[in-house]
């Protein structure tokens, strides 16, 4: 089993105990998205850290959006439950890079893609340094802001 996802159990287990509504709601919540990502496909298989943190990503993406309409829809008491539930969420994602980091990044991918090809890349190889960048970002950053800043780059 994935460290991170017998992490989440032990976490949902104490939440419980402690009678903690909005952690033990959220933790539940996120073990059911992970075992149905489990199970989706042909064959069950066993989520690595790296699918779980994919995984658990995609949640916090879905929670900090359905708060901004909630937000545009002057909903407040539900735009407070999704961004505590994001908080919740975002304790067990790695921290995200700054802009610095993040350049930096950018910069090894464009020198990697650099050597493979030969040349300098341009916009129709943006492609393969978006796929090179998220390889070494390895999570820590969200793909949006990431293929902008590669597109900056080029």
């Amino acid at each position: 089993m994935a460290q991170l996802k017998a992490r989440l159990r032990e976490d949902l287990t104490e939440a419980m105990k402690a009678q903690d509504k909005l952690r033990t709601a959220t933790l539940r919540m996120l073990l059911a998205a992970i075992r149905t990502e489990e199970v989706s496909g042909r064959q069950s298989r066993e989520l690595s850290d790296d699918e779980v943190l994919r995984v658990l990503a995609r949640e916090s993406r879905k929670r900090n959006e359905a708060a901004e309409i909630y937000a545009q829809n002057g909903r407040g008491d539900l735009t407070a439950n999704e961004h505590a539930e994001a908080r919740v969420i975002d304790e067990y994602l790695p921290t995200p890079l700054t802009d610095a980091e993040l350049a930096d990044v950018v910069d090894t991918a464009v020198a990697q893609v650099t050597e493979q090809l030969g040349e300098q890349p341009g916009m129709q190889q943006m492609g393969l340094v978006i796929k090179a960048a998220s390889a070494i970002a390895a999570g820590k950053a969200d793909g949006a802001r990431l293929a902008a800043a590669v597109k900056q780059r080029l």
